[in-house]
């Protein structure tokens, strides 16, 4: 894309918080502050057709790699520290032409799934030049919505899922976030406490978003979501989670802990995402997914919302994928 880095404004960050909070209702009432699943370039949408797309680039490359964003921020989240965003890296190092989208966080997971699977259908046959690989990078969210995008296709049979062959997840609550399901357990109690005042707290508390009750199991698809509603408990739905990572497919785990403390960053890990939602249970010894130790990094010391542009981060990213490139 463009050779200088792209700013971040407030109106976006604004946004996109609005959407995680309440984006499934500024969807269903049609609202224009709803964000659609697009391609985005200096925070404008892009068509999704080879004129548009081939303006965006000098030398499109057959590799291609999609940066996802989390629940309330937009694609410019990536861009938000102080070091090179990554798919600008992974553009000098690795040759692949980067592609950010944005999308409506406060939607179902499930919903954005289905979504990013048509965006990334019409992508490939798109992009100037024919596609041979297709990175898909998910910060947080983003990484479910790779996930759900994932089950759509190969249900589909869609034609651009064999083009993937590695997925980065970084920060992604895999296997679900204690404090969405604290809350929703909280909720409901609150709800049968017969005051008024107290009642009221609940149904406000109840507002929040789809995407975000989502969160609670890490629900990738509808029939998911339907049995999350039926439980409501503070425990896991399902420790195995139901919807595993697919295994035609290499991925890769990018977990940290805000603290250094080894005790405080299992249970409280990047103060949003827990250190075994993150890495499937690998770093606690335990890990009951068929992914190799090597494919789940660490990194302590660092916060969640510092993920999606950090060069700690970066280094992971680029040593897993040079280490791919050497098979």
């Amino acid at each position: 894309m463009a050779d200088e880095k792209p700013r971040t404004s407030k109106l976006s960050f604004a946004l996109g918080v609005v959407n995680g909070l309440i984006g499934d209702h500024l969807a269903r009432t049609d609202n224009e502050l709803a964000f659609d699943f697009s391609i985005m370039s200096k925070g404008r949408a892009v068509r999704i057709e080879e004129g548009p797309l081939r303006a965006l680039f000098h030398h499109p490359t057959a590799r291609v790699v999609v940066l996802v964003h989390g629940l309330m921020n937009t694609e410019e989240c990536f861009f938000s520290g102080d070091c090179e965003d990554y798919g600008a890296q992974l553009s000098r190092d690795f040759g692949f032409t980067p592609y950010y989208v944005r999308y409506n966080s406060g939607l179902p997971i499930a919903d954005n799934g289905e979504r990013f699977a048509r965006l990334l259908d019409a992508l490939i046959a798109a992009h100037p030049v024919p596609i041979e690989e297709l990175l898909l990078i998910g910060y947080s969210m983003g990484g479910l919505v790779i996930r759900s995008a994932c089950h759509v296709a190969r249900a589909e049979h869609l034609s651009w899922l064999p083009l993937v062959k590695r997925t980065i997840y970084v920060g992604t609550p895999h296997r679900g976030a204690p404090t969405e399901r604290a809350g929703r357990v909280l909720t409901k109690l609150l709800g049968k406490i017969p005051d008024p005042y107290v009642k009221l707290a609940a149904d406000l508390a109840d507002l929040r978003s789809a995407g975000i009750k989502d969160l609670g199991d890490a629900d990738l698809t509808h029939a998911d979501r339907e049995k999350t509603a039926a439980t409501r408990t503070l425990a896991l739905r399902d420790a195995q989670h139901p919807i595993p990572l697919l295994p035609e497919i290499e991925h890769f785990l990018v977990c940290a802990s805000s603290s250094e403390d080894p005790t405080i960053a299992m249970w409280f890990g990047d103060s949003i995402v827990p250190l075994p939602s993150a890495s499937f249970g690998k770093i606690q010894g335990a890990g009951d997914l068929a992914l190799d130790h090597d494919h789940v990094v660490y990194l302590a010391g660092l916060s969640h919302i510092i993920l999606p542009c950090h060069d700690r981060v970066w280094n992971a990213i680029r040593e897993f994928l040079t280490a791919m490139e050497k098979r």
